[in-house]
């Protein structure tokens, strides 16, 4: 099974300049693809339809080595080869995504808002004591060792990226299944927004975003949000006839809004670190309690948050992630890991006699069976209807 490991680095000043590098030519082969594609669209378009719809992913990275690097770009000579090569790649895989229909159209990479990241070439890729060797970055240390391999193994698709205040890197490798011995109970999940997961033996694991810590460091990323609106707003001389604002001085040249949006940006960094650690104990407690299978029902994630008042409170929670590490986690394991369809009724279903009650509204947060009587909890009762789940 291929799992990934994600492991903090620990570069020299040189190290880190070249990190930026490497992340800065990545972006720029990702976007230089994105823009041929959309020439040569342009032009299949004004000529008629007539000639080439798109250009392939080998054409580009033939004119960009033949080309531009030797003569116009030979900045990209100043990191490894891979590095732009696997950004055209991954590029051309988001657009072959788009025509597809499995995901939306590829957008330009933003220097400021996306996370810097790069690929390093896994065949070069080497575990050493206290760190790694890599293709043209050399030696980096590492904060803990990097996960053994067997012979003739390599790491699988090796990454560096930035979080905004530390270097990581992740990579993938395989691992042997855990050979565990399982009990015969069947856990059915089901996850809300009041609490995270309410399962059907019984035990509840609460919302993270209700605890004090949390709600202490959204108050204060909000009046950090605000002092730094303040900042924006002092520094505009007066707005153009579009609305768009005239500043003093350059945004990047002024050093308190820069200090004050990394602030910013390490209170977000520190939230979703808490979120994500929480998942994580979580995920890992019920895999322990060793099931035979793990229900949870299909969420669609999208239209739930087209709520306005829920939007919010569904995006904390992390959903997507919260499955995809107990499906991970179980298979690891060996416990069957079961999706149910999201059109099955578990919260209307009685979990005693199978009555289906039609009229159950959101608000209601008690079910009252009106056929056996039964008085019981709503997403308690779903729990064990999805625990009680027998796949056609």
């Amino acid at each position: 099974m291929l799992i990934t490991k994600k492991i903090r680095l620990k570069p020299t000043t040189e190290q880190e300049i070249l990190f930026r590098k490497s992340a800065g030519v990545s972006r720029w082969a990702y976007n230089f693809f994105l823009g041929e594609n959309e020439r040569i669209y342009r032009e299949y378009i004004d000529n008629g339809k007539i000639g080439k719809k798109s250009i392939s992913e080998g054409d580009v990275r033939k004119y960009i080595n033949n080309v531009l690097k030797p003569t116009t770009h030979s900045w990209l000579k100043e990191v490894g080869s891979n590095v732009m090569k696997q950004g055209v790649k991954d590029a051309s895989l988001a657009l072959q995504r788009y025509f597809k229909g499995l995901s939306g159209k590829p957008k330009f990479k933003s220097k400021h808002k996306d996370r810097p990241s790069f690929y390093v070439n896994y065949e070069s890729l080497s575990r050493k004591q206290g760190g790694f060797q890599g293709e043209k970055i050399g030696f980096v240390k590492t904060s803990e060792a990097l996960p053994k391999l067997n012979k003739n193994e390599k790491y699988s698709n090796p990454r560096i990226t930035f979080n905004g205040k530390y270097w990581y890197l992740s990579v993938g490798y395989e691992v042997q299944e855990n050979t565990v011995e399982l009990t015969d109970e069947s856990l059915g999940i089901d996850l809300g927004v009041k609490d995270l997961a309410i399962c059907s033996n019984g035990k509840v694991y609460k919302n993270i975003n209700k605890t004090q810590r949390v709600k202490k460091l959204e108050k204060k990323l909000k009046r950090e949000q605000r002092k730094l609106s303040r900042k924006i707003e002092n520094n505009i001389q007066s707005y153009k006839s579009n609305r768009n604002p005239i500043y003093k001085r350059p945004l990047k040249e002024c050093q308190n809004v820069q200090k004050q949006n990394r602030l910013i940006r390490n209170i977000h960094r520190k939230l979703a670190n808490i979120r994500q650690n929480y998942l994580h104990q979580t995920t890992t407690e019920i895999v322990k309690t060793k099931p035979s299978r793990i229900v949870m029902e299909s969420l669609n994630v999208s239209e739930m948050m087209k709520n306005k008042h829920l939007s919010k409170a569904i995006q904390q929670q992390k959903f997507y992630e919260f499955k995809r590490q107990i499906e991970y986690k179980s298979k690891l394991n060996g416990i069957e890991f079961i999706q149910v369809d999201k059109f099955y009724p578990s919260s209307k279903t009685c979990s005693c006699c199978g009555n289906i009650k039609k009229d159950l509204k959101l608000s209601d947060r008690m079910y009252k069976c009106d056929v056996c009587g039964l008085v019981i909890d709503r997403d308690y009762n779903a729990s064990i209807n999805l625990a009680n789940y027998e796949v056609i």
